[in-house]
């Protein structure tokens, strides 16, 4: 077989039904498109950039126009799979500061905040973190980050990919909150593994009370004598802190030296950003599993909206997109279908995917036929032996026991896949619908509704 692809025969799968949206997912099966990616003053080398390189980044993408390096290990030494033994046996740091951090501050700052994110902003203590998401006033997700609250009144959007920071500020371009929102130089690391814990205990001593530290709860703390915020938490499903470094284009070396060092006796390596263990945790990646064109329900995040459960709605005042979710939800709970597709969990044949998928690989119903829809996010399971996924299907009405909408268990698809992971070349796997998680995570309440 050659190895050249033959671009002539790439075509988007129009069997697709993605009438719904404006902008279509890309569903062309280009394969692993081999360019070099150029490295240039208009995108943002983040303030580890130099310590990745020195710790033996080979590759990277884009993430929030910052370079994100995505690879330590090459696939001759074992590639990704040696860097998910290191981060479900032992500990590892990823070099996550492409999250970039919006601070909203003022008076009016959890007023704002409220007014911006689904969930209530009053129910978050100062030094405490949540997940949350943004919509738009079409109820499409634009964006999932972790929010964390340092104090009454100052907030920090730790973001995932896309431009929030702009976005905030033009909602209140005509200045009715009193409150200041811009960047700040704060950039992240992530701490995951096992023996994280063990580790943040080496780092920061008696100045932190890590067994008595909630999951999202926040502290002050010195790391290699600079000042960080820590925080429980993780995309990783494992035990995890996050550790946010003030002034990093300064401190960089200092803190990630220092955890380096005290690295040493905890197996620590430094990888990427552990995708085959946020699949197993059914953690999702803004821009891969879902986008500003799907709303929360199709893509399991309805409890976003709906915090108090059994589908009761959020209490809380006016915020962006609430007309359009709640009469969404009502719809669905009335048996209509809103949307086209649904985000579901799959276990599927074929053989062992431990690398990043180049394309949305393509899903045909229980007897083959057309695409109907598609992966997002595959990989292998080790624990399992078994691939994995996430992926979008036509929606068929399953709720699930609060209301919310799921795939239903035991539905059967064909998946698509490239032949290097076919069991016969050109013949589709089967795959199942499955409940999610994978696996369990170290918190058990990551994806789950955490009162106030």
């Amino acid at each position: 077989m050659s190895n050249e692809f033959d671009y002539n025969k790439v075509k988007q799968a129009t069997s697709v039904d993605q009438s719904d949206r404006n902008v279509p997912y890309n569903l062309r099966q280009s394969g692993p498109t081999k360019v070099e990616m150029l490295i240039s003053t208009r995108v943002r080398k983040n303030a580890y950039w130099h310590l990745s390189m020195k710790a033996g980044c080979w590759r990277a993408t884009v993430y929030n126009r910052v370079y994100h390096p995505r690879g330590y290990v090459k696939p001759e030494d074992g590639g990704a799979m040696v860097e998910y033994d290191a981060i479900v046996n032992h500990v590892t740091m990823w070099n996550v500061a492409c999250e970039r951090q919006i601070r909203v501050k003022g008076p009016d700052a959890e007023k704002f905040t409220d007014y911006v994110i689904t969930r209530d902003a009053t129910k978050i203590s100062p030094m405490r973190a949540r997940y949350v998401i943004l919509c738009n006033a079409y109820g499409g997700v634009l964006n999932d980050p972790i929010l964390l609250r340092i104090s009454k009144d100052e907030f920090w959007f730790s973001l995932s990919d896309s431009d929030i920071g702009l976005y905030l500020q033009g909602v209140n371009a005509d200045e009715r909150f009193n409150v200041e929102i811009d960047e700040i130089d704060v950039s992240p690391v992530q701490i995951q593994g096992p023996k994280s814990k063990a580790l943040m205990q080496d780092l920061c001593g008696d100045q932190v009370d890590f067994d008595n530290m909630p999951f999202y709860g926040l502290a002050e703390a010195k790391v290699g004598g600079r000042d960080c915020v820590i925080s429980q938490s993780g995309f990783s499903g494992e035990a995890g802190y996050e550790i946010y470094l003030r002034n990093s284009l300064l401190y960089a070396e200092d803190m990630w030296n220092a955890v380096l060092e005290k690295g040493k006796k905890h197996n620590l390596m430094v990888i990427a950003p552990a995708h085959h263990r946020r699949i197993q945790a059914g953690i999702l990646s803004w821009g891969q599993d879902m986008d500003n064109q799907h709303n929360p329900f199709q893509c399991n995040l309805g409890y976003q909206v709906s915090l108090s459960g059994k589908g009761e709605w959020n209490k809380k005042g006016d915020y962006v997109g609430k007309k359009v979710l709640e009469k969404m939800g009502a719809d669905i709970k009335a048996g209509k279908k809103p949307y086209k597709l649904q985000l579901v969990g799959m276990e599927l044949g074929g053989k062992p995917i431990e690398e990043y998928a180049p394309d949305f690989w393509l899903i045909s119903g229980e007897n083959g036929g057309d695409p109907i829809g598609f992966i997002t996010s595959p990989w292998y399971h080790p624990e399992k032996k078994q691939n994995i996924a996430m992926g979008f299907v036509p929606f068929d009405g399953t709720l699930n026991a609060n209301g919310f909408p799921k795939g239903k268990a035991g539905s059967k698809f064909k998946v698509h896949l490239p032949e290097k992971y076919s069991e016969k070349p050109g013949q589709a796997v089967d795959a199942v619908v499955v409940e999610m998680p994978f696996k369990e995570s170290y918190n058990a309440n990551t994806r789950e509704v955490v009162k106030g």
